[in-house]
């Protein structure tokens, strides 16, 4: 479920508002977009595979919130690892990590502290 969107990070680009098939976000003129319906993500990840400057964390559970520290995930290098290691836009050429998608339970167990 859609956590945190840290707004130090984003552009305003609104790509996560498109990207969302739940309508979860909310553009804010001027400003970063807001989480105006948390409790309808379905946890598919689209909106932090098009944030191109990893300004979201969508945590792996889609059960409830779960209320993540900011400084806790900046810090923790989950911020994009769900980008590279599907090998998305920068990394799409990267040949280690070209269609890793299999690798993706690798992230969630990082996520979750196993």
């Amino acid at each position: 479920m859609i956590e945190l969107l840290l707004p130090a990070r984003c552009t305003g680009c609104n790509a996560c508002v498109t990207a969302c098939p739940r309508d979860v976000f909310d553009p804010v003129p001027d400003g970063p977009p807001r989480i105006a319906r948390q409790a309808d993500c379905q946890t598919c990840f689209l909106c932090e595979l098009y944030c191109q400057e990893d300004a979201l964390y969508v945590h792996p559970y889609a059960d409830h919130a779960r209320p993540q520290d900011a400084g806790a995930i900046e810090a923790s290098g989950l911020l994009g690892a769900y980008r590279r290691d599907s090998g998305w836009d920068e990394w799409a050429e990267d040949e280690t990590l070209r269609n890793q998608h299999w690798r993706m339970e690798d992230v969630f167990r990082r996520a979750r502290g196993a």
